[in-house]
């Protein structure tokens, strides 16, 4: 096994608890009250609550090892439950509050959890008879109640009988997060407190104008993941900022302009929306202001191109400054006019809107990582950056590209990462550990990718999703399907094709924008209906295949199409708690009407 040197500090404990006593007086957590305002409290008071709460725990009888859990969407409370475990050096297990109930069961029984925090009584009220048959759960407190059995209850105990935090070792476990079980039961990431702390630290090297000045950004992404963990909540604590809370994903917009924040931590879905939303907008209004938007965004794009050979032009200077004056600054200020730039992981971004947001100056930075990986492995950096990339190796972690898994004579291959942000395996799941850790204890991700000469990684696709066509050519399904959910009409698709002769597409279109196609015709009824058209199935069956055409071969390309009336989401099954496809479940249901396009 390698060994690795930490920076410090070296555990979560330390990390809170040195930037409660830099930064005490500073905002830290803001949360919208019902009069739509933000309401703000700071390091130093929520450092009372976590001793309050800590307190509370060893009132309780947690100790070192013990598991609190915790179902809550992002709020100030699971912060407090966050650092008040980890100072008893116990196990935090965050659960979604959207979760089936028998996902809650699993992972409480699992994980062996001791007490529980829910957000609210109707949970309690689903999960109160889990105690007769799950012998570890001792305690369940309710957030938002008051009195006996609320969490304020529990900080009361500890208030009135404090203890002090215990520091620990790097090796400790912090949290078990579980991953969405796409196939099977979820399994539980054991993820050390060096873990968190080195992700964290190595993290912020890549961005060191976040250091300069107090960074305000607004959580969008759920706690209950490690992305959402590593790359905001401890980051920002790291450095003192602040952080809004968005209200939920329909108030996003709405939120940035109350929050302003310097900087976003989010996934592709949330940019292309913008930049979809953006050109959807002044194809509505046309005329002059159409105009202004085209001249604006290819001057901005001809003097990039300009500036990389190293030349420049007076007009397209004149006219990127006019543009950005008169158009970009607007979207600027949509977006709080403070944004300095944004860090995006979970999928790829698509080039060209990755592009556009340089040239409207927010640098959009793609990241690779996974839950199994603390999460992150490779950074995009405001140094050192290529688009088209997920970047450089963040500093401590070796990448290694294992090209005996793929294909002979590819120039990719399966992605094995080496470092601190390693996971200490699935809980009592040896073999399943065994799997994916190497002997010299690398990860094997899954992924495929290729390495530049600069050490930049590219993701070239996923290796359990991958197959071959009739002809024998190799498909990536994924890489198609995020560019088909680009074309405006579409919200949703699944591209299918092993061992046929074709690939066909499962298309799940954007409801409105169909609903203001048929505003546009007059016509009336739910935009569901719409989908049945024959007229509106070929126009976007032709519009997914212009978009490829070029990018790639004919092969890959989509020959037939099935419509869908209903999206995947998470109630009906199709869709992870990342909001990641569950591919096996989509293709199993639908594979009756799939094997009809090819029969057709």
């Amino acid at each position: 096994m390698h060994s690795y040197t930490l920076d410090k500090p070296d555990n979560l404990v330390d990390l809170f608890e040195e930037s409660v006593s830099r930064y005490g007086g500073r905002r830290f957590l803001g949360t919208k009250n019902k009069n739509g305002d933000y309401e703000w409290v700071t390091f130093g008071e929520v450092g009372r609550r976590v001793d309050n709460l800590r307190g509370g725990l060893a009132k309780l009888g947690v100790d070192k090892g013990d598991a609190v859990g915790i179902i809550a969407n992002n709020r100030l409370e699971w912060v407090i439950a966050a650092f008040a475990t980890y100072g008893r050096l116990g196990r935090f297990v965050p659960m979604y509050e959207a979760e089936l109930t028998q996902t809650w069961r699993y992972i409480i029984a699992d994980s062996e959890i001791k007490v529980l925090f829910v957000s609210r009584r109707d949970i309690y009220e689903k999960i109160a008879p889990f105690q007769t048959d799950i012998p570890t759960l001792k305690h369940i407190f309710v957030i938002e109640d008051t009195g006996e059995g609320s969490m304020a209850a529990v900080e009361a105990l500890g208030e009135a009988d404090p203890v002090p935090s215990r520091r620990p070792d790097p090796d400790d476990i912090a949290g078990l997060i579980y991953t969405s079980g796409t196939t099977g039961d979820p399994k539980g990431v054991l993820l050390s407190h060096g873990n968190f702390s080195s992700n964290t630290l190595a993290g912020l090297k890549k961005y060191p104008e976040l250091l300069e000045k107090e960074a305000v950004t607004l959580a969008i992404l759920p706690w209950a993941h490690s992305y959402g963990q590593t790359g905001e909540l401890y980051a920002i604590i790291r450095i003192g900022g602040a952080m809004g809370l968005a209200e939920s994903p329909t108030t996003i917009a709405e939120d940035i302009l109350k929050v302003r924040p310097t900087w976003l931590v989010a996934v592709p879905r949330v940019f292309n929306r913008i930049y979809d939303g953006l050109w959807a907008r002044v194809n509505r209004e046309g005329g002059i202001k159409k105009a202004l938007f085209i001249m604006a965004v290819e001057a901005a794009k001809r003097k990039r191109e300009l500036a990389a050979e190293g030349k420049t032009c007076l007009v397209t200077n004149l006219k990127y400054t006019l543009g950005d004056r008169i158009v970009f600054q607007k979207i600027r200020d949509r977006l709080g006019g403070r944004l300095m730039g944004a860090m995006s992981g979970s999928a790829a971004m698509n080039p060209e809107i990755a592009r556009f947001f340089f040239d409207l100056g927010i640098p959009i930075y793609d990241c690779y990582g996974m839950t199994e990986t603390s999460p992150a492995v490779a950074m995009n950096a405001s140094y050192s950056y290529r688009i088209g990339s997920v970047g450089q190796a963040i500093d401590k972690v070796k990448i290694v590209i294992d090209s005996s898994v793929v294909e002979e004579g590819a120039q990719d291959g399966e992605i094995v990462v080496y470092g601190p942000n390693v996971m200490k395996g699935y809980h009592k799941k040896p073999d399943q550990t065994r799997e994916v850790i190497t002997p010299d204890g690398g990860m094997r991700t899954g992924d495929r990718g290729r390495l530049d000469e600069d050490g930049f990684l590219y993701i070239t696709g996923r290796i359990k999703e991958q197959y071959k066509l009739e002809n024998g050519k190799f498909v990536f399904p994924a890489a198609l399907e995020e560019d088909i959910c680009l074309v405006p009409w579409v919200q949703q698709a699944v591209v299918y094709g092993e061992n046929r002769p074709y690939n066909v597409c499962v298309v799940v279109p954007d409801f409105e924008v169909l609903r203001r196609w048929a505003e546009e015709k007059g016509l009336t009824g739910p935009p569901e209906a719409f989908i049945e058209r024959r007229d509106i199935q070929e126009t976007i069956a032709r519009d997914i295949t212009e978009s490829l055409k070029g990018r790639y071969g004919g092969y890959e390309i989509p020959k037939r199409f099935l419509f869908l009336s209903e999206p995947f989401t998470l109630d009906n099954g199709m869709l992870t708690q990342t909001m990641k496809l569950k591919r096996k479940v989509v293709l199993t249901r639908l594979m009756d009407r799939i094997e009809a396009l090819y029969a057709s």
